[in-house]
This record gives C-alpha cells, sequence and structure tokens, in this order.
C-alpha cells in the first residue's frame, strides 16, 4: 500500500470585497433572524388591557412604592389591583392573620359583616372601585374576591362593631376581643408658630409591626371626579387607612384615633368609604367636616387633623358619634396622641381616663404641647420630622423609647399599651410623613418607613427573647429604619 503524503499548503488569500460581501449578508441573516424571533416573542405576549394605558407603578424608592392610578372608578380599581397584586395578597395574609386571632373570630364572619352590613351603605363610586381591584386582582391570578377587598378595608372599623354588638348583647360579660386599637400621633400648625406663618402637618402611623411593615404604598390618584390625590396607604385599601394625604383642592387630612371609644352604628356609612370621600372631594375644611359626619357610623373614631394651605387655616375634627367638636385656627395648633379632649365625648362615648398621666395617650399629649411651645416660630419640615422621632417620657421625665413617646416602641415596653398591645409586642410608630403649604401646592409631601428615630427592629430576634408572639412569625417580618425620601404626583 503506498501512502501519500499531503504536502500542506497555505490558504488561498480571499479578497476584501468578498469578505465584506460575506459579512452583509450574514448580518442581514441574523437580523432577519432577530426580528423573526421577537416578532415571535411578541406575539406570544397577551394585549395590555386598555384599562392600565394611563397606570403605572414606579421602582421602589426607601421601601416605599408609588403607584399612579387615573380613570373611572373601575379604572382606578383594576389598575389598584393589577399593579399592586403580590403586596394585596402579602397584605390580606397579615390584615386576615391579625383580626382572627385578636378578635377571636374566623375570617368567614367578618366577609359576610363586610357583604350584609357594609356594602349596603357604600355609594356606587366605590362599588366600582372596590370591585375594580378584585377584577385586577384576578387577572393576575391572585384568590382573592370582592369580599376579601371590602372587609380589608374595613378591617380598622370592625373591632368598633365587635365591641358595640358584645356590649349589646352580652352587657355584664367581657368581650373577648381586643377591640379598637390607639393608633398614631400627629401635629398640624399655623400662623406664628411655623417659620413661615403657613401651615406644617405630620403624623407617624401606630400599628402592629406586621401590618405596619405592609403599609408602604404611595398612592397618587387622578380620578375622572374630585381632587387628584396623594396619600400614603396600604395595599388593597381605597382610603389610606391610617389617612395621611392631599388634595389638588388645598386641603391636607391626617389623624389619630379617639381611645377606649364605645360607639357604633351599623345603619351608617363605612368610615373608609367617607374617609376616601372626603380625600377626594373636599375643597374646604366644611367640606371635610360634613362629608366625615355625614352618615357617620362611629367605627374608628377619629380626632381629624386639617389644614387649608389656601389660607393656612389648621382645623380638628373630633367625631364622635353623639359628639362632635370642630374648632379652627388661623395662628395656633392642634395636636392629636388618641387623647379624647371634649369632656362630654369623654363621659358618653369612652372608658378613658383622662387624669392618668402614665398612660401613653395623655403622656404623648403633654409632650406634645411641650414641643409645640418650645419650638414656635421654627416649625417647618425638619423639625416635624425631629418632633416624630422624639423619645421623650413625660412621665419619667428622661429619654425613654417606649408606648410613651412621640416615636412608638411597644416593643420595649414592660407595660404593653392596654387592651391593644400587651407588654413588649411587636408594635408602636411603622412610618411617618410630614408636609408644608409649599410641599401641598406641588402635591408633595415627605415619608420615613420604619421608626423616624433611626432603630430598626429585628423580627427573629424579638421573637426569640418573647415567644408569646410567636403566632406571628409567618407574617412578622424585619422593619428596617429606612430614612425620609420626598414623593410628588408625576
Amino acid at each position: 500500500m503506498i501512502r501519500v503524503r499531503e504536502r500542506s499548503q497555505a490558504p488561498a488569500e480571499v479578497p476584501a470585497f468578498t469578505i465584506i460581501a460575506m459579512m452583509r449578508r450574514s448580518s442581514v441573516f441574523f437580523a432577519v433572524l432577530l426580528f423573526g424571533l421577537a416578532f415571535t416573542l411578541v406575539s406570544r405576549q397577551p394585549n395590555p388591557d386598555p384599562r392600565l394605558k394611563k397606570a403605572y407603578r414606579l421602582p421602589e424608592q426607601h421601601g416605599w412604592i408609588q403607584v399612579h392610578l387615573e380613570g373611572t372608578p373601575a379604572q382606578i380599581g383594576f389598575q389598584h389591583g393589577y399593579l399592586l397584586a403580590p403586596e394585596i395578597k402579602d397584605d390580606y395574609l397579615a390584615i386576615s392573620t391579625e383580626m382572627t386571632h385578636e378578635e377571636k373570630r374566623d375570617w368567614a364572619y367578618f366577609r359576610k359583616l363586610s357583604q350584609d352590613m357594609f356594602w349596603p351603605h357604600v355609594e356606587q363610586e366605590y362599588r366600582d372601585e372596590l370591585n375594580g381591584i378584585a377584577e385586577g386582582l384576578k387577572a393576575r391570578g391572585v384568590a382573592l374576591d370582592l369580599w376579601d377587598v371590602v372587609t380589608m378595608n374595613a378591617w380598622l372599623e370592625l373591632p368598633y362593631y365587635d365591641k358595640w354588638h358584645d356590649k349589646m348583647t352580652a352587657p355584664h360579660v367581657t368581650s373577648t376581643g381586643s377591640g379598637p386599637a390607639d393608633h398614631c400621633s400627629a401635629f398640624v400648625a399655623t400662623g406664628s408658630y411655623t417659620k413661615d406663618g403657613r401651615v406644617v402637618i405630620g403624623h407617624n402611623n401606630w400599628t402592629s409591626y406586621s401590618s405596619g411593615e405592609r403599609w408602604n404604598i404611595i398612592f397618587d390618584i387622578a380620578p375622572v371626579n374630585g381632587n387628584r390625590i396623594l396619600m400614603d396607604g396600604a395595599p388593597g385599601l381605597i382610603h389610606s387607612g391610617d389617612d395621611f394625604g392631599l388634595n389638588s383642592g388645598g386641603i391636607i387630612i391626617t389623624e389619630t384615633t379617639i381611645s377606649n371609644f364605645t360607639g357604633f352604628d351599623p345603619n351608617g356609612i363605612p368610615e373608609f368609604v367617607r374617609a376616601r370621600k372626603a380625600m377626594q372631594y373636599s375643597n374646604s375644611i366644611d367640606d371635610f367636616a360634613r362629608i366625615m359626619t355625614e352618615g357617620n357610623n362611629g367605627g374608628y373614631a377619629n380626632n381629624w387633623l386639617v389644614a387649608d394651605r389656601k389660607n393656612n387655616e389648621a382645623a380638628s375634627l373630633e367625631l364622635g358619634l353623639k359628639n362632635v367638636t370642630l374648632l379652627r385656627t388661623r395662628d395656633g395648633f392642634f395636636v392629636g396622641s388618641n387623647f379624647p379632649a371634649n369632656p362630654k365625648l369623654i363621659k358618653e362615648e369612652t372608658d378613658f381616663d383622662p387624669s392618668d398621666k402614665s398612660k401613653s395617650e395623655n403622656a404623648r399629649h403633654i409632650r406634645w404641647l411641650q414641643l409645640m411651645e418650645q419650638n414656635k416660630g421654627r416649625i417647618d419640615v425638619a423639625a416635624g420630622q425631629r418632633f416624630l422621632s422624639d423619645h421623650f417620657d413625660t412621665f419619667e421625665g428622661r429619654m425613654d423609647p417606649s408606648e410613651r413617646s412621640l416615636c412608638g416602641h411597644i416593643e420595649m415596653s414592660p407595660r404593653g399599651m392596654g387592651t391593644w398591645q400587651a407588654p413588649y409586642a411587636p408594635a408602636g410608630a411603622v412610618q411617618n410623613k410630614v408636609t408644608d403649604a409649599a410641599g401641598a401646592e406641588k402635591m408633595s409631601m415627605t415619608a420615613a418607613l420604619g421608626h423616624a428615630c433611626g432603630i430598626g427592629y429585628k423580627a427573629q430576634e424579638h421573637l426569640a427573647k418573647h415567644p408569646e408572639f410567636a403566632w406571628m412569625k409567618d407574617i412578622l417580618h424585619d422593619m428596617p429604619a429606612r430614612g425620609w425620601a420626598r414623593f410628588t404626583a408625576k
């Protein structure tokens, strides 16, 4: 067999124009291939729902999620449910777990109340919005229905019904539920008390750390009727819930609850409907007082602090079921820390002791009065932010973060807070907001998640020390202090 040895040969040179032509053909081929692939991928995507056309969700900022909702009530609701579907599903888990544990009744009981007692008194505009939220959730594959959504919205006032119902049906038996809670610290100042003579208003939300850590939505709502709204809120709620917001009509609103309140009217309009309507349709303090008072059911009874940036007027609306007190000023302040003020309201509609200075509500009230006078003529947004981080305990006369400080830390308190929270309960201030007339003119406010003082909360460390709260382990998260950020309606 003869083997032939091939001689190596250098490849022949290819002319440059041939290489260029080959590259061009390849580029055209790949361009066509990529275009065809892109067309295939796009064609497989579902057509976007036209109801989402004007809505959007911005990237998180300091833990807050800002969403823009715009259109008819049904469109706004659908946008809300669709854009915040994961957060609503998560918030439902926290709310339903807390409610069933604290009120000693199952979720089906609250759904039935929402359907039978609240729904008949919800006007059509907000029925459409609530239905829209349920439809948006369904479009994202979340298995929550209309009655779950309504119950989430009624969450804060359902304990008022429970307390009233138990008292009516068994007056000599102590209620098994925790009853209405004491939420929030707030102030509004104007005239000679503020740096520029115009209104400044601030608020921090007090609640459990499980639900409060989820209270991180900035809603920018442009409805077809009424004013544009910028407000904080929890996912799934058509109202702010902790009630801090401003509108394009010049009204800025916040509140703190009235402690130990006992009244309720099952035939009244739900508080969540009146609060949202007032945020949307108020162009004056008179508008606000009228909307909140008409059909008042006594649920989630609050002392409302309101400001009109157009004339720098501030007001306090203490809204009991029987006793309603509206106070106004253009040179002064109002503060809130869950203390009832009207002696007649205290006697007829609460079980509150205004003389006990060791109580959180009274200690914080005293501290507010001190801060307002000490800072007279210098109150601005920065001062408001400092107020909400304050740790001074007026009963002890020293710095001590607890249920008696404006920046509430019930998790550090051996006393707890009455029937609402046991000693060392994971609860207190969960987020903060401050704005002034200049900011409100621009539809803008500052906000901070977590404690304004900068102290973070570590869930697992706390549960290890206090296993009595182990029932919260699946819903209780860390709550870091995020710092202040500014949010504006885009």
